[in-house]
């Protein structure tokens, strides 16, 4: 939970970036230049058309369709749809938007991604079209005591004035509350980036009264959403989904940096296949997360990369071999005394009793399992001058260690 809640500190980083220069743009809108005017009507659509292109391209449809959403709400400011408030219909919709965009972005948050052309993206489609006619449904029978209802004031206006309902302000804590939580289980650049982007949106609605305020902050939510994107792709191509370690690109890319000192470890888990065939692909993975997050530990200043399969890599910027074997041993020592209890009926499949019994620290019954890891470790010499050299070296150090019985550090 400690590592998630970090990654979605990072995940706000950017996005509540986008936000703040909103705070800072947005009083300045209406004194652009005559060259850039236009981009108080067409700035927002640039913002949105571009992330639902980005979107597309990624088939991410989550984002796609709250920046559909966020489509729907700029159109009814540039058709003069709300933006005064006094007429009935304005008012209808303005307050069906302050209610119903912060409940579907909080569905989306929760929803798995599922693409978009498709029938989860259709039925996503189906949620965001029954929301507007039941809008437009209020406006055409004239439910007028339905809009009245939704603007009934829940507590004394005195101390925040805003346009917003008060229900509808609600329906946005609510949801920012939502997302929160959804962000915080799964560290996702996307839960984020719904959360600020639907910040964005209230703040535009609270200031829907000033001058191209709207418009400023519907592009920065487009901004955000799309930024969400690229950091997830991002974190996609760069980083192992099943261990959470930087994969083998991001090593690939890191070993282009090292200066002219460093050391570089390979780890393999001993008999991973024949332990595979004994307990099922699903235990396996659970070993593969284990041997990462001790990895993920491991000192000296080393960074743990998966490599592939059941292999991974340890490298030490700036380390001499000699410097780096004591954590290496404390690393192989640590998983060499873990003991994983196999999947019960009675031992709950997530949550933190479970996670205790795998680690045999709870529990009664049923079988524990252990496993081993061998290391090769290699450090740049006048002879292996290259970072290739030394991953073959620590490969071929990694073949001795099993020769000599796995379960050992090899140089």
């Amino acid at each position: 939970m400690k590592e998630a809640l970090s990654r979605a500190g990072l995940a706000l980083a950017i996005p509540g970036a986008v936000l703040a220069a909103a705070f800072l743009a947005a009083p300045h809108a209406a004194a652009l230049p005559a060259s850039l005017a236009g981009l108080k009507v067409y700035g927002p659509w640039l913002a949105l058309g571009f992330g639902a292109a980005l979107t597309l391209a990624f088939n991410r449809g989550r984002a796609f369709f709250a920046l559909a959403a966020l489509a729907i709400a700029c159109a009814a400011f540039s058709l003069g749809w709300i933006g005064a408030l006094k007429a009935f219909p304005q008012r209808t919709v303005f307050a069906a938007l302050a209610m119903f965009v912060p409940f579907y972005f909080a569905l989306l948050a929760w929803l798995r991604e599922r693409g978009v052309f498709n029938a989860h993206g259709a039925n996503r489609a189906i949620v965001a079209a029954a929301l507007a006619a039941f809008t437009g449904w209020l406006i055409v029978e004239l439910k007028t005591e339905t809009t009245a209802w939704a603007y009934a004031p829940l507590w004394d206006t005195a101390w925040f004035a805003s346009p917003i309902p008060h229900l509808a302000l609600v329906a946005i804590a609510i949801a920012l509350l939502a997302i929160a939580g959804a962000t915080a289980a799964s560290g996702s650049a996307v839960d984020a980036g719904l959360g600020v982007a639907l910040a964005a949106f209230a703040v535009g609605l609270h200031r829907v009264g000033q001058p191209n305020e709207f418009a400023v902050f519907i592009a920065a939510a487009g901004a955000i959403l799309t930024v969400a994107v690229l950091k997830d792709t991002f974190r996609m191509a760069f980083r192992d989904e099943l261990t959470g370690l930087p994969s083998r690109r991001a090593l690939n890319e890191r070993l282009l940096t090292l200066g002219s000192r460093y050391a570089i470890a390979m780890l393999d888990v001993d008999h991973f296949k024949k332990f595979n065939d004994t307990h099922g692909h699903d235990v396996g993975d659970q070993v593969l997360r284990m041997v990462a997050s001790r990895m993920a530990r491991v000192g000296g200043g080393g960074k743990p990369f998966r490599y592939g399969g059941e292999e991974f890599t340890v490298l030490f910027p700036g380390k001499r071999l000699d410097e780096a074997l004591p954590h290496l041993e404390e690393l192989r020592a640590e998983i060499e005394r873990y003991r994983m209890q196999l999947r019960g009926k009675d031992r709950p499949a997530e949550s933190k009793t479970g996670r205790g019994r795998r680690a045999g620290r709870s529990g009664t019954g049923g079988r524990t399992v252990s496993v081993t890891i061998s290391i090769g470790v290699a450090e740049r010499t006048e002879r292996n001058d290259t970072p290739d050299a030394v991953v073959k070296a620590a490969d071929k150090a990694l073949y001795r260690a099993k020769q000599k019985g796995r379960n050992r550090v090899a140089r």
